[in-house]
């Protein structure tokens, strides 16, 4: 008697060894778009899921960005069904204004939070790739935010685990041949796709997967994929340490009004960017639209203080410097 194809093994084994540690009777959900990685999930967690004693659903989020959307989500859905998935929820959230790539993101997981405490599921799998790895460290790389954004995607966050991340994308293809599973092809993903939405806002990831990475493999020789996910790894260890020192000097330099320079100043300036960009997104500044430019400018109000007006970030924040304090003016 022959196993399953390898790809499909090698999917059912990440899966497993990611649900190993839940509590038997505890429900899972697989955030599904209908695509080929997603769905090579919700096959694999279907089939290991109820031998691993746990109940398996699914959740389809429709971010209402393209015409047909709902369509495609009740396609996802149905195809979670045929595969045993139950329950299996379709959410339509809606993407507020700014970075669309961060806006959409940030629907979703405000959708899982709420499906989660909703069902009582315990966890939501993810089915980022090792190559979604890749293509976040440089873009990422290009916004220059620092060590923290270069460690990657994280293997889990709270409710979300991504099993997947160790494995390729054309793998998890094969996994759904193999099995008879097909899927729904965003245009978006298309090497002949289209670079802008049909707002006209600008698909970077697009473009660093079908430009940047094949030119980088060209220019290597090599396929650097894996080489980047790595760098993740590495540096994902080394950011946790840092994090933790940062906020023990976030701590000692907060103020009722805000942070105050002369604490800051007795930091390692190793730490600062840290410090700020963890003050600035607690106050609402996107974390995804948070650049070294914008760490520079607010670091400067202490650092280099000029009697500057103040420095502006995403979210509508502005930072000013006053009775030797950085505060919020919105």
């Amino acid at each position: 008697m022959t196993g399953p194809h390898p790809a499909v093994a090698r999917t059912r084994t990440a899966v497993r060894d990611e649900l190993r540690d839940l509590p038997e009777g505890s429900l899972v959900l697989v955030a599904c778009s209908g695509g080929p990685d997603s769905l090579a999930l919700a096959a694999a967690t279907a089939f290991v899921a109820p031998r691993a004693g746990l109940r398996a659903g699914a959740v389809v989020v429709d971010h209402g960005l393209a015409p047909g959307s709902a369509d495609v989500a009740q396609g996802a859905a149905r195809r979670c069904r045929e595969l045993g998935l139950d329950p299996v929820l379709v959410e339509r959230v809606v993407v507020g204004p700014g970075g669309l790539e961060e806006r959409a993101r940030a629907a979703r997981h405000a959708a899982f939070d709420d499906v989660a405490a909703r069902t009582g599921a315990v966890a939501i799998l993810l089915g980022h790739t090792m190559d979604d790895q890749a293509e976040t460290v440089l873009l990422r790389l290009a916004r220059g935010s620092g060590a923290r954004s270069l460690a990657g995607i994280p293997p889990r966050r709270g409710l979300v685990r991504r099993p997947l991340l160790g494995l390729r994308r054309a793998l998890l293809r094969e996994a759904c041949a193999a099995q008879g599973v097909t899927w729904w092809e965003d245009p978006g993903n298309a090497v002949d796709g289209p670079q802008t939405t049909s707002a006209g806002a600008a698909l970077p990831r697009s473009a660093v997967r079908h430009r940047v990475l094949p030119a980088l493999a060209d220019a290597l020789g090599a396929d650097p994929v894996a080489a980047l996910a790595r760098t993740a790894d590495q540096l994902r260890a080394d950011a946790d340490l840092l994090d933790v020192l940062a906020a023990e000097a976030l701590e000692a330099a907060t103020t009722p009004s805000g942070l105050a320079v002369e604490a800051l100043l007795a930091a390692p300036p190793a730490l600062l960017p840290r410090v700020l960009r963890t003050w600035l997104v607690s106050a609402g500044s996107p974390a995804g639209d948070l650049g070294a430019v914008h760490l520079d400018a607010v670091a400067a109000l202490a650092t280099s203080w000029r009697g500057q007006r103040g420095a502006d970030v995403p979210g509508g924040v502005r930072v000013v410097r006053q009775d030797g304090e950085l505060r919020l003016d919105r």
